[in-house]
C-alpha cells in the first residue's frame, strides 16, 4: 500500500481533490440520471464535476506556483541565469500562488485555492452548495495560515463549520437534501476519536447512513425511487476524503435507478457523487430560468440582493465572501436577476439556462425529446468580454477565459453541448490550453459529436480561422482552411512584467512593459507605445498584408492610432483592423497575416 497522510496537509488537499474529481467523473453520468430534484434537468454530475475540477486546478497552479519560485530561488542563491536544464522562459508575468518561497505551499494556501476555485467554477445548485462546503472547510483549516497540518480534531470543526455554512447560504434549507447529508456527517465527525482517517470514516460513514434516508424526507425522490443526486455528490467527495488517507475507496453503494429508467431490476453503482440539491423549489411548473453569476460586491449589498432574489424565485443559493461571491437563482424573470445583480455590484460570467431548452446531454432526463442538431458549430476559448462578443456574432459559441482562470476541460465540453452540433471546430486560442481542449474533444467524441481541434494559440490566430469558416463545405476542407489561416497568422502581444525574470530578451524587472512574439519575450521597454510599435516592426518585418490589433481595457487609448499611423506610412497596401477585447489580461493582442 502507497504512503498515505496522517494528517491534513497542503500535499493531502491536492490529493484529495484529484481523487475527488476522479470519483465525481467516474459517476458522471449515473448521477445525472437520478437527479430529480428540485429539477429534473439531468445535470447534477456534471455540475459537481466541474466544480471540483476548478478546485482541483486552482490548487494545481498554487503547487505550480511554488515550484517556479523553487527554481528562481535556487537561480538566485547560485548567481546565475537561465536554469541550466530549461530551454523556456520563466514567465515574468507570474501564476496563481506564486508568491511563497520554495519550500511548497502551506495548508492555507492549499484549502483556500481549493475554495476559491470551487466558488469560481460552481456549476448549478449542486456546485454552488458544495463550493460553501469547500469554503467552510477552508475558512477554518486556513484560520492559522502559518500551520503546516491539521489533525483530527481540526477536521472535525472544519466538517462542522462546512455543514453550518451551506445551511446558511440557502434561502429556504430543505430536508432530505444535501444539506442533510453534510450535517450528518458533521454529526458523525464530532463523535470520532482519533487521526484524521477515523474523522474522515466516521464522516462517510453518517453521510452514506444519511443518504439512505433522503427518500423518507422528500416525497419527490421517494417517488423516482431515487436518493438525492446532491447528497450522492458528497458521500463520493467524502469517500475520496477516506481514501486520501487510509489509501483504500470505501465500497460501492448500490441505489436503485430512477423509475422512470427501471424496466427490470436495474440498479446503479455509485461510490460518488451527485447534485447538491436544496431549497424547496415546486416539483411541477416552477421557474423557467436558471440565473447563475460571479459578483463583485460588498456583504452590505449582498443581504439586500438575497431579499430581492428571494421575492423573485426559488433554489436561492447565495455562497462566497471578502468581495467575491456565487449567484445561483431559479427565477422566471432572467433579467431581473440579473439587474439585481448589477445593482448590488459588479456581476460577470453570467450563465442563463432555460429548463424547457434540454441540451445534448440534459435532454430526455425528464422526458422531453430532444431538439434538432445543427451540422457545425465553432467553439472558442476568448479572454476578454469584447472578444467573446466579436466571435458570437460570427456564429461561434464563446467560453470566456479570465486572466488567471483558464477554463477546465468539462466547461470545453459543456460549451460543445450548448452548441448542439453534429460537427464542432474547437479554437483553444492559447498554447496553455492544447492539452486541456484535447480532453475536452476526445470526452466530446464519446458523446457523437465529430470534433476537430485547431491548436490555435492565440485570439487574433482564432480570429483568422473564423473569417474562414465556411459551414457550407465539407468537414475536411473547413478545418484545412481554418487551420491555415491561423498558421499563417503570427501573434503578439504587449502585457506588463509582474515580478523580475530571465527572458530571452534578458532581465525584466517588475512594471517593465515585455513584448512577446510567438510566445517568447521580444522586447523588453519602459512604455506602452514605443513596445508596441517596436514588437509590430519586427512582426511586419518578415512581411504581412492584415495587422490585427486587440486592445485592452487597461491599454493607453493613443495606441491604436500611433500603430495604426506607423503602417500607413511605412508598410505600403498592409490593412489594418481594430478590436477592443475588455479585460483580457493582455494589454494588446497583434497579428499579422
Amino acid at each position: 500500500m502507497p504512503q498515505v497522510p496522517q494528517t491534513l496537509d497542503a500535499l493531502a488537499v491536492r490529493t484529495w481533490c484529484g481523487l475527488a474529481l476522479e470519483a465525481l467523473g467516474r459517476a458522471r453520468e449515473e448521477i445525472d440520471a437520478i437527479n430529480v430534484y428540485p429539477v429534473a434537468d439531468g445535470d447534477t454530475g456534471t455540475n459537481l464535476y466541474l466544480t471540483v475540477e476548478s478546485a482541483a486546478a486552482a490548487v494545481e497552479a498554487v503547487f505550480a506556483g511554488h515550484e517556479t519560485m523553487a527554481v528562481a530561488d535556487a537561480r538566485d542563491l547560485h548567481g546565475t541565469g537561465a536554469p541550466a536544464d530549461t530551454g523556456t522562459d520563466t514567465d515574468a508575468r507570474g501564476g496563481p500562488g506564486a508568491v511563497r518561497a520554495a519550500d511548497g505551499p502551506s495548508l492555507a494556501d492549499a484549502v483556500r485555492a481549493m475554495a476559491h476555485g470551487a466558488l469560481i467554477g460552481a456549476r448549478g445548485n449542486s456546485g454552488t452548495i458544495l463550493a460553501q462546503l469547500l469554503r467552510g472547510m477552508a475558512q477554518v483549516l486556513a484560520a492559522d495560515g502559518d500551520t503546516t497540518h491539521t489533525d483530527g480534531p481540526g477536521l472535525r470543526l472544519a466538517l462542522r463549520h462546512a455543514a453550518d455554512s451551506a445551511r446558511l447560504a440557502v434561502a429556504h434549507p430543505v430536508e432530505g437534501t444535501v444539506l442533510t447529508v453534510a450535517a450528518a456527517a458533521a454529526d458523525a465527525a464530532d463523535g470520532a476519536e482519533g487521526d484524521c482517517a477515523a474523522v474522515a470514516r466516521a464522516a462517510h460513514e453518517g453521510a452514506r447512513v444519511a443518504l439512505a434516508a433522503t427518500p423518507g424526507q422528500l416525497a419527490v425522490l421517494r417517488r423516482a425511487g431515487v436518493v438525492d443526486a446532491g447528497g450522492r455528490g458528497l458521500v463520493a467527495v467524502l469517500a475520496a476524503l477516506v481514501e486520501t488517507f487510509t489509501g483504500e475507496s470505501p465500497g460501492l453503494l448500490a441505489v436503485p435507478a430512477p423509475a422512470r429508467a427501471r424496466e427490470g431490476t436495474t440498479t446503479v453503482q455509485a461510490s460518488p457523487p451527485a447534485d447538491a440539491c436544496t431549497d424547496d423549489g415546486p416539483e411541477d411548473g416552477g421557474p423557467a430560468f436558471e440565473v447563475i453569476y460571479l459578483l463583485e460586491a460588498e456583504d452590505a449589498a449582498v443581504e439586500r440582493l438575497r431579499r430581492r432574489l428571494d421575492g423573485l424565485g426559488d433554489s436561492l443559493v447565495v455562497v462566497g465572501g471578502d468581495g467575491l461571491w456565487n449567484v445561483h437563482v431559479h427565477v422566471d424573470d432572467a433579467g431581473a436577476a440579473v439587474e439585481a445583480g448589477v445593482e448590488a455590484g459588479r456581476p460577470y460570467r453570467i450563465r442563463i439556462t432555460h429548463f424547457g431548452l434540454g441540451d445534448v446531454h440534459t435532454a430526455g432526463a425528464a422526458g422531453r425529446p430532444p431538439r434538432e442538431r445543427a451540422q457545425r458549430a465553432v467553439v472558442a476559448v476568448v479572454p476578454g468580454e469584447g472578444l467573446a462578443r466579436l466571435y458570437t456574432e460570427a456564429g461561434a459559441t464563446a467560453v470566456l477565459a479570465r486572466p488567471g482562470e483558464p477554463p477546465a476541460s468539462g466547461e470545453l465540453v459543456e460549451a460543445v453541448r450548448r452548441a448542439h452540433a453534429r460537427e464542432v471546430v474547437l479554437l483553444p486560442n492559447d498554447a496553455e490550453l492544447r492539452h486541456t481542449a484535447a480532453a475536452a474533444a476526445e470526452q466530446a467524441r464519446t458523446e457523437g459529436v465529430r470534433v476537430a481541434l485547431i491548436p490555435t494559440r492565440s485570439a487574433v490566430q482564432g480570429i483568422a480561422a473564423l473569417a474562414v469558416h465556411e459551414p457550407d463545405r465539407r468537414f475536411d476542407e473547413d478545418v484545412v482552411a481554418m487551420t491555415s489561416a491561423a498558421g499563417a497568422t503570427r501573434h503578439a502581444e504587449v502585457v506588463v512584467a509582474e515580478r523580475q525574470s530571465w527572458t530571452m530578451a534578458g532581465i525584466c524587472q517588475a512594471g517593465d512593459v515585455l513584448g512577446l512574439i510567438d510566445g517568447d519575450v521580444a522586447v523588453i521597454g519602459s512604455d506602452v507605445t514605443a513596445t508596441a510599435e517596436s514588437v509590430l516592426d519586427r512582426m511586419l518585418a518578415a512581411g504581412g498584408e492584415m495587422v490585427t490589433l486587440v486592445l485592452g481595457d487597461e491599454a493607453p487609448e493613443s495606441v491604436v492610432p500611433h500603430l495604426e499611423a506607423r503602417v500607413r506610412e511605412s508598410y505600403l497596401a498592409v490593412d489594418t483592423v481594430v478590436y477592443r477585447g475588455g479585460r483580457q489580461g493582455a494589454l494588446l493582442l497583434i497579428g499579422v497575416e
